[in-house]
């Protein structure tokens, strides 16, 4: 054999480690991004009574029993002037979106072992498709929040000073998708190799909830406990959130920093572990 033969124009090998071309290609796949994001939104409500309207149904829902349940049965104090209605609504569609997220991301590999195994595409392109998936359906629920404060404000004199704290919106949910997307790959690849971590996620995200201001604010929490609540990397970013739409919530510039320091470090720390260990877990899967 000739020494011309050993040069090959192409060669096609096992990657190993972290390489800015992993992420580049999640750019160049974005068609198949769309396309999964398309599918999955699809099949969600396809042979659905309801269809999409499940997606205001369940809010809706939760929010009746959350009203009924503790505002009227046991009179939690939400807020100082925020009606329970929006201020309930606004906690249960950001935490829908971080939960739903968080908890499906972590699902990536025990749900789609079988393309994982067969077929070549970045890694990455399925957890960003359940994120995108549950950004539109974010969106559904914001409008509707959207509506019911255009009804407070028109027919039940509820005021708000619309100002530059609209801004603090695009950040408030950009920190809860980064932490959503960062905390649910790294559960994809514990949950990969040890399943029965798969059962702890729904645990974790009931507990989480009662310390994320959900159902309360933060300026209603005793002195005693709010260090506990401040912990949580969540917490900055709900009360950013409803301080941008209603221009109240208690925000502090220095846990703002912790909140996002943390979102953005999750983030990378998650994206480098999982595109340089998924593919050694897929044998393991």
């Amino acid at each position: 054999m000739s020494e011309a033969t050993n040069h090959w124009e192409w060669e096609i090998g096992p990657k190993t480690g972290f390489s800015l071309e992993e992420l580049k290609s999640v750019f160049d796949y974005r068609h198949l991004l769309s396309a999964t994001v398309k599918k999955e939104f699809i099949l969600n409500y396809r042979q659905t009574i309801l269809g999409p309207v499940w997606l205001l149904f369940q809010p809706l829902l939760t929010l009746i029993v959350y009203v009924f349940v503790f505002g009227k049965l046991m009179g939690v104090s939400t807020s100082r002037s925020i009606p329970p209605v929006l201020f309930y609504f606004s906690g249960i569609v950001l935490w829908n979106f971080f939960s739903d997220s968080f908890s499906s991301i972590s699902n990536t590999f025990r749900d789609h072992i079988y393309l994982y195994s067969k077929v070549y595409f970045p890694r990455l392109i399925l957890p960003l498709s359940i994120l995108s998936t549950n950004f539109l359906r974010f969106l559904i629920q914001l409008a509707l929040l959207i509506i019911l404060l255009v009804y407070y404000v028109t027919f039940q004199h509820y005021t708000i000073i619309i100002g530059l704290q609209l801004l603090c919106l695009p950040l408030a949910f950009l920190g809860i998708a980064f932490t959503s997307l960062g905390v649910g790959l790294i559960a994809a690849l514990l949950t990969a190799k040890y399943r029965d971590i798969a059962n702890l996620i729904g645990i974790v995200l009931r507990l989480l909830m009662f310390v994320t201001p959900v159902l309360y604010s933060l300026a209603t929490v005793n002195n005693q406990f709010k260090w506990i609540i401040l912990i949580n990397p969540l917490t900055p970013l709900f009360e950013l959130f409803r301080y941008s739409l209603f221009g109240e919530g208690t925000i502090t510039p220095h846990y703002l920093i912790y909140a996002f320091s943390f979102s953005l470090l999750i983030l990378a720390v998650s994206v480098f572990l999982f595109t340089t260990r998924s593919s050694k877990l897929i044998d393991v899967s």
